[in-house]
This record gives C-alpha cells, sequence and structure tokens, in this order.
C-alpha cells in the first residue's frame, strides 16, 4: 500500500489543554476510546478538552480487525464508573458527551445497565448535557436495548462499521443485519430518540456497495451517518490493510448522496470518525430536520451546558472516536 497521502497527516501537537485531560482522566481513572482506538484526532479533541469516554473498562471481549483495543478477559465490574464519568462531564462543562464501551459479551446484558446508569449519573449532575451513547449490538438482545432506551439518550449510536460483503471479515460476532435490526428496533420503540451510525472506507468495498450500505441504513430510519477513511492501527497480521485510500472529494460525493437519500445530516471526510465533531453533527442534524416542528428529544439539546467546574473548560464536546 502506498504511503499516507497528504490529506490524512495530522499535527502531533500536545499542547497544555492536552496534558490537562490527560491528567483528569488518569486521576479519575477513566478511559478514552480516543486513546485506546489510537484515534488520529486525539490531539485536537484533547486540546480542546474533549473526549469519548469508554465504560465498562478497556479490555473487550471481541477481536475486530480494524480496533487497537486490547481483547482479552475483562476485569470485574466498575460500578462506580458511571459517576466518575458524570462527575468529569461536570468538570469539564460539557454540553454534548458521548459514551462509548469496549464489547462485554461476559456479561448476562452486555454492559446495558452500566450504560443507562452512566445516562443517569449524566443527567443528575448536568441535566442540560445533551448525552450520546455509542453502543456494542448486546448480541440482538433487545431487551438490554430497551435498558439503554428507557435512560433516553439524546442520540443512540451503533456502528455498522463496513459493507455487507466484508462483515464477517471486518468486524467479530456482530453480524450486518443484526446491526441494522438494532438500529430499526430502536427507531421501533423510541422514534423520538435520534439513531446514529457510521462506515469505515478502504477496506476493499465497492463504490455500489458503499451506496448500498447507505441506502440500508436509511431503510431502518438512521437520522446521521459518518463516514471516515479506515487506518490500519498496527502492522498486526490481525489488523486489516488498508486497500484504498480515498480522495476528500469522493468524500464530498458521499455527503451529497447521503443528504439525497435523506439522512439528517452526513459526517463525511478522511479524518472522520463517529464521534468526531459530534455535537456540531446533531446541531446540524436537527437544524434540518426543522427540530422547531418535531417533539422535543428527552435530554437537554437545546437547554445550558453543564456549569465547567475546571477554568477554562470547553462548553461543548467533540467526541474523536
Amino acid at each position: 500500500m502506498n504511503p499516507r497521502p497528504a490529506w490524512l497527516k495530522v499535527k502531533l501537537a500536545r499542547g497544555p489543554h492536552y496534558n490537562r485531560l490527560k491528567r483528569l482522566l488518569r486521576d479519575m481513572d477513566l478511559h478514552t476510546v480516543c486513546e485506546e482506538a489510537r484515534c488520529p484526532n486525539i490531539y485536537e479533541c484533547f486540546e480542546n478538552l474533549t473526549a469519548t469516554f469508554m465504560i465498562l473498562g478497556n479490555i473487550c471481549t471481541r477481536a475486530c480487525r480494524f480496533c487497537a483495543v486490547t481483547t482479552g478477559r475483562p476485569t470485574e465490574l466498575d460500578l462506580a464508573e458511571p459517576e466518575r464519568v458524570a462527575a468529569a462531564v461536570e468538570r469539564l462543562g460539557l454540553q454534548h458527551v458521548v459514551v462509548t464501551s469496549v464489547a462485554r459479551d461476559d456479561l448476562r446484558d452486555g454492559g446495558a445497565s452500566i450504560f443507562a446508569e452512566t445516562i443517569r449519573a449524566i443527567r443528575r449532575r448536568c441535566p442540560g448535557t445533551a448525552v450520546e451513547v455509542l453502543i456494542p449490538d448486546f448480541n440482538g438482545d433487545w431487551d438490554a436495548l430497551q435498558v439503554v432506551l428507557d435512560a433516553r439518550p439524546d442520540i443512540l449510536n451503533h456502528n455498522l462499521e463496513t459493507v455487507r460483503r466484508l462483515s464477517d471479515k471486518v468486524r467479530s460476532r456482530a453480524k450486518y443485519d443484526r446491526s441494522l435490526a438494532l438500529l430499526a428496533e430502536s427507531k421501533r420503540r423510541a422514534p423520538e430518540i435520534r439513531t446514529k451510525s457510521g462506515i469505515m472506507l478502504g477496506l476493499g468495498e465497492t463504490w455500489d456497495e458503499i451506496i448500498e450500505t447507505l441506502r440500508d441504513l436509511r431503510a431502518v430510519g438512521v437520522d446521521i451517518v459518518t463516514i471516515g477513511q479506515y487506518l490500519r492501527p498496527t502492522a498486526s497480521p490481525l489488523h486489516l490493510p488498508v486497500e484504498k485510500y480515498y480522495h476528500p472529494d469522493e468524500f464530498a460525493e458521499l455527503k451529497r448522496i447521503g443528504l439525497e437519500l435523506g439522512f439528517s445530516h452526513v459526517e463525511s471526510g478522511p479524518l472522520v470518525r463517529s464521534s468526531y465533531h459530534a455535537h456540531e453533527q446533531a446541531d446540524r442534524a436537527r437544524l434540518r430536520a426543522h427540530a422547531a416542528e418535531e417533539p422535543a428529544t428527552p435530554g437537554g439539546e437545546g437547554a445550558g451546558p453543564c456549569e465547567p467546574g475546571v477554568p477554562g473548560a470547553a462548553p461543548a464536546a467533540r467526541g474523536a472516536s
């Protein structure tokens, strides 16, 4: 594979806010997908005092071939973790927070109860903060999904990751149709909660397969979609090689097509990740969907952000997963 093109090169600058957020996360014993998944946007996002919190520990029970998160046997469940995440949200004064997790197939509910408690803890401390969750598939357990929906996140995100033909090769245990079913079930059970999904490009998919995938997501009512370039996290044979680097013009064309298909927002670009600029994604989706004519979402969208406890904390989160 050719070297990375110029549009994929990022400045590795560690400013004072980057170090400050790193200390806060370590002091509070919290994990972020930004660090664990080696996100290329981490320097930008951390410098803006934003991050995507990763709950349920930092050891995943799955071994997806695109992901750098450690695979193994997780430690015991940390029941105090939701409150620590909420405290960090309060200290940072976030207006929009993204919470994701490792896959926990060892747990009966896949960790759904911890997701729900994290949402509720954030609501208690910061009722004006919008909460977005990026959840696993819970092995198709809709009772577990309902536990999360009952906690009323503002956005429910579940990534499809790739096209149908490549899904079993790229993802561990997750299934293309099961992911679509989860997104459809979420929309059926809680139509007022916006749904979101994301795909990576560069794994060997064709252009027609990308369009088919976007159509599949729209068919189950997904509101927001993210499209980004796959970057191999390590040279290990466990991680798939990059088959193609897409040009920014191709991402722009996919955004145009996605909007034509009816998504309320499409975030498409080489460095886009599912939570990158998440607050702006939500704002643009809401505007495009004529939010004034829709029922109010269950959380704090439109309300004031949580009052920051850290001087100079950024008021809006821009996730980096």
